[in-house]
């Protein structure tokens, strides 16, 4: 039996891709979304079961502030940021904006949602390294 995910996990993931492409495009964040739904929408990885307005908040939310985002993850990382595995790096964005930002989301569900999503995007053992950071980072925020 497979579990449904629920649509802000579908946004999510689509949002930690949608950074990813913007990170390594340096496209706007308006040719990113619009690339994003505009594919997504002909293949078979299709928008439905994704809750797409929190997905666009969420991509034009850590883009609008990526230099608090990535400036509260600094203090909390082990290595230099550009040493950080770009999809690693777009989920602890995507983690740190909504830990900074989207205060109607508890901090635990902020961090457990990054872990998950490591897991389907990251790494064998990425999910424990954004475990870690993102750790760190809640009781800086004042989310602990």
């Amino acid at each position: 039996m497979e579990l449904k995910i629920s649509p802000r996990r579908r946004a999510r993931e689509c949002a930690v891709q949608a950074l990813y492409s913007w990170h390594i495009s340096q496209n706007s964040v308006e040719q990113v979304e619009l690339a994003f739904i505009t594919e997504t929408f002909v293949t078979e990885q299709d928008m439905k079961g994704v809750d797409v307005p929190y997905f666009r908040r969420l991509l034009r939310g850590a883009i609008e502030n990526i230099e608090a985002v990535d400036e509260s993850l600094r203090a909390c990382l082990d290595r230099a940021e550009n040493e950080v595995d770009p999809i690693e790096r777009s989920i602890l964005r995507l983690s740190a904006y909504e830990l900074q930002f989207e205060l109607d989301v508890p901090y635990k569900v902020a961090i457990n949602e990054g872990i998950e999503v490591a897991k389907v995007f990251g790494s064998d053992d990425s999910h424990k390294y954004i475990n870690g950071v993102l750790d760190k980072l809640a009781p800086k925020l004042q989310r602990k």
